[in-house]
């Protein structure tokens, strides 16, 4: 068994707790990795607050980057030394995942958000002995140590900086991924993103990667928004201020042909259907508790306006990952302007902080 310091969600809305854990050895299937660095997304607060039904305690995380140092005997294409970014989990055995497309898994939920293996098993002990629940994104990188499997850990250069890695794995790819690979917007097209967070900043700058002659970004930050003109955005909108709608309107009379809509409120939601020329199309991505309900008018969809919901960007981190890397490192995703970094005592005060907009994308440094 494997010691590793965790920051553990043990309450409802609480904040984590740091502590010793136990890992046990990989199984066959399995690798396991010193994480060098976790990204802190909203999905990790959603699951704190119990917005996901997670089982607590849980080790959190789902966005770490690390050295791989133990392959099970099953794995492939992955040695000890590796320098990996971890990303969603997947079976890689449904319909969907041998279709292509493992952001669809049948078990997607379950691999992500059980807690657990798939055998009810988990690999994460307290210093008591006890069982706790990890598997998060089959990683929990919340931790100086993790278990993940060969399919969602992405081998990545060892010339790049691999603190940076991480959220490539989930956020970033999810606000990218939904542009590239989702909507594809061709160029000269109008986008308006509402949400200037990772994801939205990261759909900005795909955005004018794919040649987007009009990138609008909503938000009530007017730092965030002036970043956002930095990183590719045209216009800019503070909601608290104006109607977002009438503003997108007043730049794009006929509406615009994209949307995104990356903040989980109704309301935004909302805005983001509204503001649609015809056609148009709106991808959702902003990550609500499960139970949350948007109200539409239906009379939108009339004439041939669609919603698409998008999970991880509709990506394949294997492929999708490095992609995003070779654009960062012709200054084309420039997504380490995003970013500021904690160590992971500060777990709490990067939470914090995330929540309140103040940091866009908290990233941890483990200390081994």
């Amino acid at each position: 068994m494997k010691e590793a310091y965790a920051a553990i969600s043990r309450e409802k809305a609480k904040p984590l707790v740091l502590e010793c854990i136990g890992i046990d050895q990989p199984r066959p299937d399995e690798i396991l990795v010193r994480i060098v660095a976790s990204g802190v997304c909203h999905t990790d607060m959603v699951v704190r607050d119990q917005g996901y039904d997670v089982p607590q305690p849980v080790v959190l995380g789902h966005e770490g980057s690390g050295v791989v140092e133990v392959v099970g005997a099953d794995v492939k294409e992955l040695s000890p030394g590796d320098h990996v970014a971890l990303s969603y989990a997947y079976c890689g055995k449904c319909e969907k995942c041998r279709g292509g497309t493992p952001y669809y898994c049948e078990d997607f939920f379950g691999r992500n958000f059980r807690g657990t293996r798939p055998d009810g098993s988990c690999p994460l002990h307290d210093s008591h002995g006890t069982q706790i629940s990890g598997c998060f994104f089959e990683q929990s990188s919340f931790a100086t140590y993790a278990i993940a499997s060969e399919r969602n850990a992405v081998r990545v250069s060892k010339d790049v900086p691999l603190e940076l890695m991480g959220p490539l794995g989930c956020g970033l790819q999810t606000g990218a991924g939904a542009v590239l690979n989702c909507l594809k917007p061709q160029p000269g097209s109008s986008i308006a993103v509402f949400g200037a967070g990772a994801v939205g900043m990261a759909a900005v700058m795909a955005a004018k990667i794919a040649g987007c002659s009009t990138i609008i970004v909503i938000d009530l930050n007017d730092e965030r928004l002036e970043l956002a003109i930095e990183l590719g955005a045209t216009h800019i909108i503070n909601a608290r201020n104006r109607d977002s709608v009438k503003a997108i309107r007043e730049i794009i009379p006929e509406g615009a042909d994209f949307s995104l809509e990356c903040t989980s409120s109704p309301k935004v939601f909302r805005q983001a259907v509204d503001c649609l020329g015809t056609p148009g199309t709106c991808g959702l991505v902003g990550s609500s508790a499960l139970g949350t309900e948007g109200i539409v008018d239906i009379g939108n969809f009339l004439f041939g306006r669609t919603l698409v919901g998008v999970v991880e960007g509709q990506s394949i981190p294997s492929k999708f990952i490095p992609e995003l890397i070779e654009y960062w490192q012709q200054g084309r995703f420039p997504f380490d302007k995003l970013v500021q970094f904690y160590d992971l005592n500060q777990i709490n005060e990067a939470m914090a902080d995330s929540e309140s907009g103040k940091v866009i994308k908290p990233i941890l440094r483990m200390k081994h």
